[in-house]
C-alpha cells in the first residue's frame, strides 16, 4: 500500500508530499521487518497461546522482545504473572518471526 502511494506521488511531480506523510513512509520502510501477511500470522499464532490477548499480541508483534525481561515489561501492568514456561512459549513464537 505504501509502495503504491510512493509511486503515485512520484508520478505527479508537481505534487509534494506533506512532511508528516514523508516521515511516516520513511519510518515504515526503515523499521518494517515483516510483510502484512506475516504480521497477521504472527499475531494469530500469539493469540493461540493461553495468556495472550489481542492488544498484547499486537504489542509483542510490534516490539518483538528478545528475552524474558523484555517480555515481562510488556506484561508489567497485568494483574497476573507468567510462568517461565509461558514466557518461553511466547519467546519461541517471537523467534520464528525475527
Amino acid at each position: 500500500m505504501l509502495e503504491e502511494l510512493e509511486r503515485e506521488r512520484a508520478a505527479d511531480e508537481d505534487r509534494e508530499m506533506r512532511y508528516e506523510l514523508a516521515r511516516a513512509i520513511e519510518h515504515v520502510n526503515r523499521f518494517a521487518v515483516l510483510d502484512p501477511e506475516e504480521s497477521l500470522e504472527f499475531v494469530d499464532e500469539l493469540l493461540e497461546l493461553e495468556k495472550v490477548d489481542g492488544p498484547t499480541a499486537y504489542k509483542i508483534a510490534n516490539l518483538r522482545p528478545q528475552d524474558r525481561d523484555e517480555l515481562r515489561a510488556i506484561y508489567a501492568q497485568e494483574r497476573f504473572t507468567l510462568s517461565g514456561d509461558e514466557l518461553d512459549d511466547i519467546l519461541a513464537v517471537v523467534a520464528k518471526y525475527t
